[in-house]
């Protein structure tokens, strides 16, 4: 669907920085830094210029998805020494689009990371035999977009399109294939090292942008050489549960797919903790294993 990945694009902008530059990629009507360069600074306004190109793609990428992306006017400041506020902080550190950590359900950060997760997905799907998969999905998204009132709600109704049509069209192991290649894309920091504890990390992310509010693993246990685990996992404030009988597994299984060296997943229905706002999950690997609840889950039994 697209022919450079936003993981290509965020890879090439921070190619471009430098830790002790002065430049930075601003927005010139608010002064907000935008997304994907804005903790980033640049050694010379060319370097600078490039970013500012980069990201004006980046965030044309993200609005194929979902035409609420902000349009940005962007541009290159300087940061001159001693340019700071009263308080001490420097100028350049006080627009940053990104919201106070932690993030607010529905914020910039929770929006971006959505956007991510469906590119990337959206590309697997082009690159697949399911390519008419992706008309589909706009059709079902476009339908739900017309009873959200908030803006910010449009980047969850996305991947929960996502997830319907993925669920109701494409046999499991097709899903897994899918979710696999788009794990693959996903943008990366940590040079492909596989994650130590992949749930808790997965978890820990999508806590960071505000899709959960919080969570516990009730057990965990894996067989001999690693190849196989087991959890047990209690997720409250979760913000894809809002579909009745099932809840959006997708945005997890992407991100398990990339911290694990295993080619299935399974998530078992999803149980609402009585007296709670929170669900418990049953979720397994195994290299060989079968595959089940990748992109939603049944709140009343096994997918």
């Amino acid at each position: 669907m697209i022919g450079t990945t936003l993981g290509d694009i965020r890879d090439h902008i921070e190619s471009l920085a430098s830790e002790d530059g002065r430049y930075y990629v601003a927005c010139a009507r608010t002064g907000c830094r935008p997304v994907p360069a804005d903790e980033l600074a640049f050694d010379s306004r060319a370097s600078a210029r490039a970013a500012a190109q980069a990201t004006e793609q980046y965030r044309a990428t993200l609005r194929r998805y979902d035409p609420q992306v902000s349009y940005r006017d962007i541009i290159v400041r300087e940061e001159l020494p001693g340019w700071e506020a009263s308080d001490g902080t420097p100028l350049a550190d006080r627009t940053r689009e990104l919201p106070p950590t932690p993030p607010e359900r529905g914020g910039t950060d929770a929006i971006e990371f959505c956007h991510t997760v469906a590119s990337v997905v959206f590309e697997a799907i082009a690159g697949s035999a399911h390519g008419d998969l992706q008309d589909a999905i706009m059709d079902t998204y476009l339908d739900a977009a017309e009873a959200v009132a908030s803006p910010d709600e449009l980047c969850l109704r996305l991947l929960e399109s996502i997830a319907t049509e993925l669920d109701e069209r494409l046999a499991p192991e097709e899903q897994a294939a899918v979710l696999r290649e788009a794990a693959a894309n996903l943008p990366r920091d940590d040079g492909g090292v596989l994650a130590p504890e992949p749930l808790a990390e997965t978890l820990d992310s999508l806590e960071a942008v505000g899709l959960v509010d919080d969570y516990r693993i009730e057990r965990c246990s894996a067989a001999s050489g690693g190849e196989s685990r087991s959890w047990t996992v209690r997720i409250e404030g979760y913000s894809l549960d809002g579909t009745p009988g099932r809840v959006v597994t997708l945005p997890l299984v992407v991100q398990l797919f990339d911290r694990l060296a295993t080619r299935s997943v399974t998530i078992s229905g999803a149980e609402r903790v009585e007296g709670s706002g929170s669900w418990r999950l049953s979720i397994e690997t195994n290299t060989t294993g079968r595959v089940g609840g990748l992109a939603c889950v049944s709140t009343e039994g096994c997918p």
